[in-house]
């Protein structure tokens, strides 16, 4: 575990860094601009369900991609893909044009792009260090994608608003550009054993048959599904319950940015903490103590409208949900086989990043029947329900699964070294 990680995984390190940096920015500037456009909660909630609903739609599509080509050229298309567009936006925005229905198709193509570079770089990791060392691995990459999504993006995304559409949505582009010119430096192939026979159809059903009939990783992609509806719902809206002088709390653009970097701090504490808590206190512990984290996130602001106390809430809950992916990440690329994990990677996301949309949908309309404290207070009672999954996901089974994938990998390694080392001599007199 003290070991180097490698050259090409701190490579892969940056760009995930620079990426998820233009993420940052983007998360923040689309409302904030948005909400130059409209005041409806509905149309504001919309944007989060455009940017969402490709998880929905294009996630197993995205999975069965990743397994059958090249990996790493699948995330430069990604990347290629947002840059160009958000490129064309930018001039839209010079030329004085722009629109909320603009900022709809711009979400749900971006969204689109990011299904195939998430798949990917979460199915790509495997390939780059060792078993032993994926907690290691994915703790490091966290840091920095939350770093740069949560703490550092967040921000400077509120202060390039308030320089300009142009400028808001430019500096992803440039993010873009220099995370893709990293990528380039990560030499190898990065492609799976897949036999390029079947058809997407046939391959997708495959990653779909062996998450159902693991029920660990059902369970955990269930359980995150239903977090996801609860802070997308609760995320959705919250620009409205903190940003202008008519909210609640009466943060500028910047202010708001600030806000969620408390979330992000907590974050990256949490994904360093990670691998000591899944060490110390067992799986199972840590992450029944990440759901109890997880509802300050979505239900404090219910009760209180103090940013610092809201603030204090987001870095519990930030850490706590850090934990929470480090510790089933790894477990899931640890389980699934190496040729299947693109397609069980999406088809996981389908379960925990398909009821995002459902969850901005769900916040936007409970905001404007009942007000936004009902969505806050709502989604805690949401969360907490999720205690109940803890019956299923045991230290026992997460154990027992884990080990019965490390005799499968070690089983196919030794096939596959047998087979390209060619007959003993013992085997060649024999025939």
């Amino acid at each position: 575990m003290t070991s180097s990680l490698g050259a090409p995984y701190w490579k892969l390190w940056t760009s995930s860094a620079l990426s998820n940096l233009a993420d940052g920015v983007m998360k923040v500037a689309l409302p904030l601009v948005a909400i130059r456009y409209t005041e409806s909660p509905a149309l504001i909630a919309g944007l989060g369900f455009a940017f969402t609903l490709p998880w929905l739609l294009f996630a197993l599509t995205a999975g069965a991609l990743a397994d059958r080509f090249d990996r790493r050229r699948l995330m430069l298309i990604g990347n290629t893909a947002r840059a160009t567009l958000l490129a064309a936006l930018v001039v839209i925005a010079l030329l004085g044009g722009g629109s909320i229905w603009m900022l709809y198709a711009v979400a749900l193509f971006v969204g689109t792009a990011e299904t195939v570079y998430d798949t990917s770089a979460q199915s790509i990791l495997p390939q780059l260090v060792s078993r032993d060392a994926l907690s290691r691995a994915n703790g490091r990459l966290y840091a920095a994608e939350l770093t740069t999504n949560q703490f550092v993006g967040p921000p400077l995304g509120g202060f390039l608003v308030a320089s300009g559409i142009a400028v808001a949505f430019g500096a992803p582009v440039l993010l873009w550009v220099l995370a893709i010119g990293m990528l380039l430096l990560v030499h190898g192939r990065f492609s799976t054993d897949h036999p390029g026979t079947t058809t997407i159809r046939t391959d997708i059903a495959e990653g779909l048959r062996f998450l159902w009939h693991n029920t660990i990783l059902r369970v955990l992609a269930i359980m995150v599904g239903v977090f996801n509806l609860a802070s997308s719902a609760t995320f959705t809206v919250l620009v409205l319950y903190a940003v202008g002088p008519n909210s609640a709390m009466k943060l500028t653009d910047p202010g708001y940015g600030l806000l969620l970097t408390a979330s992000a701090l907590g974050s990256v504490l949490g994904s360093f903490a990670a691998e000591w808590a899944e060490r110390r206190l067992g799986r199972a512990r840590a992450l029944a103590l990440t759901i109890l984290g997880s509802v300050l996130t979505v239900a404090t602001p219910a009760f209180t409208t103090d940013a610092w106390v809201i603030g204090a809430a987001f870095f519990l809950g930030g850490i706590t949900v850090s934990i929470w992916n480090v510790i089933t990440v790894s477990l899931r690329q640890r389980i699934a086989p190496p040729r299947l994990l693109g397609r069980v990677n999406s088809a996981y996301r389908l379960v925990a990043w398909g009821t995002m949309p459902l969850g901005a949908a769900l916040g936007g309309v409970i905001a404007e029947f009942f007000g936004l404290p009902a969505v806050f207070l709502s989604m805690g009672v949401v969360v907490v329900c999720l205690l109940l999954g803890m019956f299923w996901v045991t230290d026992t089974r997460m154990d027992a699964a884990d080990e019965a994938a490390e005799r499968e990998h070690a089983a196919a390694t030794a096939t596959a070294t047998s087979a390209t080392s060619g007959p003993s001599p013992a085997e060649e007199n024999g025939r």
